[in-house]
């Protein structure tokens, strides 16, 4: 297939796997590398903007009204915030010119997004000068998730973030938790090492530095939101959807995607890192016959343990089979 034949949201979609088998590694490369796939590329930007972009953007502002407590700041990350809505803000416009702008207007900035109609004044450094602050309006820009780490005592800190696309993790909890211990719930990565490792090349980062890593699981139906908080919503579309027809479960069931950016910012020293999530429906998967074969060997061969953690028990083996019943 080539990249003509397939709508952009499979064309584009960052397919993970490159084997028949999954573990957990640091999987960590440099950013703005097009990556190919079979059936087109991904990977050639930072920040991406797609066909979801309004009605994301729509719902994350949905759910900070219900949550405000998916933003925090802790007060001494308020010189990263700006270092980083500056950051993304320069970096979409000079990824789209046509539709996004970042001009100086004596004291103030001023930032034009023709896509949502905005044009915003604002001056660095004044929080009262942006709705949201500079964490805030830069969630009503991107579709990314942003957390930003503080290095410290030989150690990152998740000190501030928005987050309102997690998967089955929850900002209001992990705030201010060192990035050990933000991971302490996965399974291996803490015997193999694999945490140890990333931080360590995370903490070495120079200013300006950029690299990426990918990070899956699955998810019923297109829901972006599956916060730790909101679990028995949507923990119980999991057993709902393991009864499903095979048919039926293909359209339910997505592959979930993170692409993960993570930048060394340079006028605060702190670490940002973006996530990115995409979802592709097994029945839009299989549209790429490579990819169909391949995801339906990782589902039949994942570890049990592995299985579990990321939420798979209940429908996995059935979806192995019909993805690798051609």
């Amino acid at each position: 297939m080539t990249q003509t034949a397939l709508p952009a949201r499979i064309a584009q979609f960052p397919f993970p796997f490159r084997a028949d088998t999954y573990r957990y590694s640091t999987n960590v490369e440099p950013a703005r590398v097009p990556v190919s796939t079979e059936a087109g590329e991904w990977g050639a930007a930072i920040l991406h903007i797609d066909e979801h972009y309004k009605s994301e953007l729509d719902e994350r502002a949905r759910i900070l009204r219900g949550d405000p407590s998916r933003l925090d700041v802790l007060p001494h990350m308020r010189p990263a915030c700006w270092d980083a809505l500056l950051t993304c803000l320069r970096e979409l416009a000079a990824q789209y010119p046509d539709v996004f702008s970042l001009q100086e207007d004596g004291a103030d900035l001023v930032w034009r997004n023709d896509l949502l109609g905005v044009t915003q004044r604002f001056r660095e450094g004044d929080d009262e000068s942006l709705p949201g602050g500079p964490l805030g309006f830069l969630g009503s820009q991107i579709q990314d998730d942003v957390v930003v780490l503080d290095q410290r005592e030989g150690s990152l800190w998740a000190d501030a973030g928005l987050v309102t696309f997690a998967a089955d993790w929850s900002l209001r909890f992990d705030v201010g938790m060192r990035f050990l211990e933000v991971h302490g719930p996965v399974p291996r990565i803490h015997e193999e090492g694999v945490i140890t490792r990333a931080e360590k090349f995370l903490m070495r980062l120079q200013p300006g530095q950029e690299y990426r890593r990918t990070n899956w699981t699955m998810s019923v139906g297109r829901r972006l939101d599956q916060s730790t908080e909101l679990y028995p919503e949507w923990g119980r579309d999991r057993r709902i959807v393991a009864e499903l027809p095979g048919d039926e479960l293909a359209r339910q069931l997505h592959l979930r995607v993170e692409v993960q950016h993570l930048i060394r910012l340079g006028d605060s020293g702190a670490l940002l890192f973006l996530i990115r999530t995409y979802l592709l429906s097994l029945a839009e998967l299989a549209q790429v016959p490579q990819w169909r074969r391949r995801f339906g060997a990782v589902l039949a061969e994942l570890p049990e343990d592995m299985a579990d953690y990321k939420g798979l028990t209940r429908f996995r083996r059935r979806a192995a089979d019909w993805l690798l019943a051609v």
